[in-house]
């Protein structure tokens, strides 16, 4: 077995452990309660956190493993694990179905390895280590006829009121699904054409950004370069529809 397997089978039993626990989680799970930075969390963030570390550290101890709801701060390590427990917990404690848990390998600063399972909808998505396809994506290529997700807006800002005003103008449709996991697989899929996440962390968009570029598209920083860790704002889609929209954010300063 390559080693590239190995981790993606490492990941997917780590995944396994977090899925099925919270598949048998009663209701009390879901209760929410507030961060200080005030986002949601749940006991259940925190279980799964813990189950899918537990099965990291026991297969890849020498991989420091860094998760959403025990992450100290600083800079991250060049290879670790990135896990979000239970991205879109909003949609969670409700009992909505957009919501995931996202796990990424990241080697040299830079997602290698995505596995994303939605419990909700009985879907799981891997990167399988192989090139993009040879041939452009499929999807809109204008922003006219583009069906775009926005994730991290949050609500009081006022350029971000700004920003999805404008979009909202321009693009043919927009969609805001509350977890950035998941618009970055609905760009994979093609369910959106792009999306822009708004202040993203790296365990909300690691796993998605290594699947949307094996997919062949791009995921892009300010000024149109590649997104990294710590940038404010990420876009993904095909490279043209994915710079369209970062300069359009920009422009709205």
């Amino acid at each position: 077995m390559t080693e590239d397997a190995e981790l993606r089978s490492v990941a997917e039993e780590a995944m396994d452990a977090g899925v099925e626990w919270l598949a048998l989680a009663g209701a009390e799970w879901r209760e929410r309660k507030i961060k200080p930075s005030g986002e949601e969390v749940t006991d259940a963030d925190v279980e799964v956190e813990d189950r899918v570390s537990r099965v990291l550290r026991r297969r890849t101890p020498q991989v420091p493993v860094i998760g959403e709801e025990s992450a100290a701060g600083g800079p991250l390590p060049p290879t670790c694990w990135l896990l979000d427990p239970i991205d879109g917990t909003m949609n969670f404690t409700r009992g909505a179905p957009g919501y995931a848990l996202s796990l990424a390998y990241v080697k040299d600063r830079q997602p290698a390895l995505g596995v994303i399972d939605a419990p909700a909808l009985g879907r799981r998505w891997v990167t399988a280590g192989t090139p993009g396809p040879a041939t452009p994506p499929s999807g809109a290529r204008e922003l006219s006829r583009a069906v775009i997700g926005i994730t991290g807006a949050g609500a009081g800002n006022p350029r971000h009121k700004a920003f999805i005003g404008r979009l909202y103008e321009e693009a043919y449709r927009i969609r805001m699904q509350g977890a950035m996991s998941m618009d970055l697989v609905g760009v994979a899929e093609g369910w959106l054409d792009a999306c822009i996440c708004i202040g993203p962390k790296p365990w909300d968009v690691a796993a998605g950004t290594a699947l949307v570029r094996e997919r062949g598209m791009a995921v892009l920083g300010p000024g149109g370069r590649k997104f990294a860790f710590g940038s404010p704002v990420l876009a993904a889609g095909r490279e043209a529809l994915a710079r369209e929209l970062m300069a359009r954010w920009e422009a709205q300063s």
